[in-house]
């Protein structure tokens, strides 16, 4: 079982009620204080207090004087049976669980791991405290306002056997997005989603196990839903969500999309690895012919256009020599930029 966030300043009676609280409001009609504190059992400053924390969480309460309380408009939240319905019989493959706030669905999902969790475990959060992108990272969204989950796989050929599993990935949520846009989601290695070279979705996967016997894997997925400027302001790159994209589909049937997806690439993967993917990455690849450059782990920086992915998922840069070199691991960073 997951441990929940705190959420400061706020009571633990309080701090158990925000969630129902929010269900409560997600029909996008005023619902007075005194209504909602008699609803809850609780005072009406403590309604009060609740709802602030959910405005410094990203979502917007409206507060009117005389009428109560409302959601800007309604949000659909999470809901783990609303998912199952819509995966059908591939449901059997998932053990989903829904949480309302959590710390990192990844560090979560590590933890369940080594305690013996089930492969297709998934958790999925309304909110995270402190959720982990690549490299060091933060990862920012909005409470409400995204898709933050995490899935274990488990593997019994070894880490050696996971080569390219980020790009399965990407791969899989670019095929979910695209069912429902117009504006083509496309890929940028090792694991972006892009739209138009702006950001939608970020992948992170993190691995325990042998070399050549059981091993494991645990893949971070986040995806703009919906963002408001203070998170667009926090990222230090170009974003895009799904709203500005203008695409409606609901969180559930969009996450169940995510995973009908990623079961049906990681049947293939597990099958025949990264090979067997790489012409449909390659298809939505959005740098290949592209003059890029490589920021490496030891500092250095190497030019040259890009040339797509190797069978291992490895990146292939042609330098000024026309010489084709592979390049992998996950500290290495991909920029536009003049060949040299």
């Amino acid at each position: 079982m997951a441990k929940p966030c705190k959420i400061p300043f706020v009571s633990a009676r309080t701090h158990q009620a925000l969630f129902p609280l929010l269900r409560r409001l997600s029909d996008g009609r005023f619902h007075s204080g005194q209504t909602l504190a008699r609803e809850f059992n609780l005072s009406r400053s403590s309604i009060f207090n609740a709802l602030t924390q959910a405005d410094t969480m990203g979502l917007t309460i409206h507060a009117v004087r005389g009428r109560g309380y409302r959601l800007p408009e309604p949000v659909e939240w999470l809901d783990g049976d609303a998912v199952a319905r819509h995966l059908g019989t591939v449901s059997k493959a998932y053990t989903i669980q829904v949480l309302d706030c959590v710390d990192s669905t990844n560090t979560a999902l590590m933890a369940a791991a080594l305690d013996g969790a089930a492969d297709g475990t998934l958790f999925c959060t309304e909110h995270q405290q402190a959720g982990k992108g690549r490299r060091g990272r933060q990862w920012h969204s909005v409470l409400g306002g995204g898709l933050t989950f995490s899935v274990l796989w488990r593997f019994e050929n070894g880490l050696q056997s996971l080569s390219g599993l980020s790009l399965a990935v990407g791969l899989a949520i670019a095929r979910a997005v695209n069912r429902h846009s117009r504006h083509p989601a496309r890929l940028k290695w090792p694991n972006d989603v892009l739209v138009d070279y702006r950001k939608l979705a970020g992948i992170l996967v993190e691995v325990q196990g042998d070399m050549h016997g059981a091993a494991f894997a645990v893949v971070g997925i986040g995806l703009n839903v919906r963002l408001n400027e203070a998170q667009r302001d926090a990222v230090d790159q170009a974003v895009v969500d799904l709203a500005e994209m203008g695409v409606t589909v609901g969180r559930n049937r969009l996450l169940a999309d995510c995973l009908l997806e990623l079961h049906a690439v990681l049947t293939l993967f597990r099958q025949h690895g990264f090979a067997s993917l790489r012409e449909d990455w390659l298809a939505l690849d959005a740098y290949t012919g592209k003059a890029v450059s490589l920021n490496l782990p030891d500092a250095r920086s190497v030019h040259g256009m890009a040339s797509g992915v190797d069978e291992t998922g490895a990146f292939l840069l042609r330098d000024a020599q026309a010489t084709l070199r592979p390049y992998s691991g996950g500290e290495i960073s991909l920029r536009l930029g003049a060949a040299r």
